[in-house]
């Protein structure tokens, strides 16, 4: 297969609509990572989606729309309660996933069995008019090799998936760079089930009692279903070894000089470059800025992996305020969660 590279134009749009349109699979931009996209109302479809990234099919997909009508329009679920019509019109189009009831439109491709539905209405303007030239909402779970970091531009799609999708579209890098806070509404109290660009605070600002999931800073439980994507299996992991420090500042300065040489890197801020002279960094951004971090993460991991010697990477342990939690929830993950505490060690 021949992977086209399309741009954002009117004529490249509406050829990535016709691929979409004829089952095809399509790497798009939206403000958070690119997605892999194909028609979510065709089942057959998307699962050419789950064998392009070697996904497993017990991880529900995200369906994406160009406006909140659409979710009637197309019976994506069985109802819009009045939370997430305050969702909508607070962060939609933004970076939020809202999980209803599904509706009987849903595939089981797209929800793996479950009886609910992720939904989202992506800000990036590409993204939308490509949904509104395919007449159908999009499935599209990030555009990597599952496991592997998300891709935040339209290389990074290329250099995962050539050859193995249709085509992808350039629609420049990601504003946010980590995927979409996910909350359900399909339990009694809204949970959080992954952190994004919307914070936790906001969405308790808009509904009041919000609850986190416990898999959102640790592993799921065995025999569990997971209910939203990336709360199930190690994802955003770069082929090096990541490992965690739970530790001060310095601790970290010190722990991974000690260690540093061949095979050795440190994803850290910009604040610790100059400290870890003789050891390969690469700088998330300024230490507590985790708006930054989050918008450099991906894109830092696959950098790791550019040095081609590095065989374990540290990371110091993000707070989980704010973006922060978004932070927490990829590390932790890309690490299989494996943490060094070094503050009660």
């Amino acid at each position: 297969m021949t992977t086209e590279y399309l741009r954002d134009t009117p004529a490249d749009i509406e050829r990535a609509a016709e691929i979409l349109r004829g089952g095809g699979l399509v790497g798009i931009p939206t403000e958070t990572v690119y997605g892999l996209a194909a028609n979510a109302l065709n089942g057959e479809a998307v699962a050419g989606i789950f064998r392009a990234k070697g996904r497993p099919m017990d991880n529900p997909l995200i369906v994406h729309i160009a406006e909140i009508d659409d979710i009637q329009r197309f019976s994506l679920a069985r109802e819009i309660p009045d939370a997430a019509r305050e969702l909508a019109k607070r962060f939609w189009p933004g970076p939020l996933t809202i999980i209803l009831r599904k509706g009987d439109a849903i595939p089981d491709e797209v929800s793996a069995g479950l009886d609910t539905v992720a939904i989202r209405l992506p800000a990036h303007p590409a993204a939308r008019r490509i949904i509104r030239e395919a007449g159908t909402p999009l499935a599209a779970p990030s555009a990597n090799l599952s496991g592997s970091p998300s891709p935040t531009t339209a290389a990074h799609v290329m250099n995962d998936l050539n050859g193995k999708i249709d085509a992808v579209l350039d629609g420049g890098a990601c504003d946010v760079g980590v995927e979409s806070t996910v909350i359900t509404l399909a339990t009694d109290i809204p949970t959080v089930l992954r952190p994004g660009g919307v914070t936790v605070e906001q969405l308790r600002g808009a509904l009041g009692e919000v609850a986190v999931d416990s898999a959102v800073l640790h592993k799921l439980e065995e025999g569990r279903a997971a209910a939203s994507p990336g709360m199930k299996y190690k994802h955003y992991a770069p082929k090096a070894n990541v490992v965690l420090l739970k530790c001060t500042d310095e601790e970290f300065i010190g722990y991974v000089s000690e260690r540093g040489g061949r095979g050795v890197a440190a994803l850290c801020c910009d604040e610790d470059v100059e400290a870890l002279r003789g050891v390969k960094t690469v700088s998330l951004g300024k230490r507590g800025d985790y708006e930054a971090q989050a918008h450099n993460l991906f894109d830092s991991l696959r950098r790791v992996d550019g040095y081609g010697d590095v065989v374990t990477v540290y990371a110091r342990l993000p707070h989980t305020d704010g973006v922060g939690m978004a932070v927490y929830n990829r590390l932790i993950r890309a690490a299989g969660f494996e943490v060094i505490d070094l503050e009660n060690s």
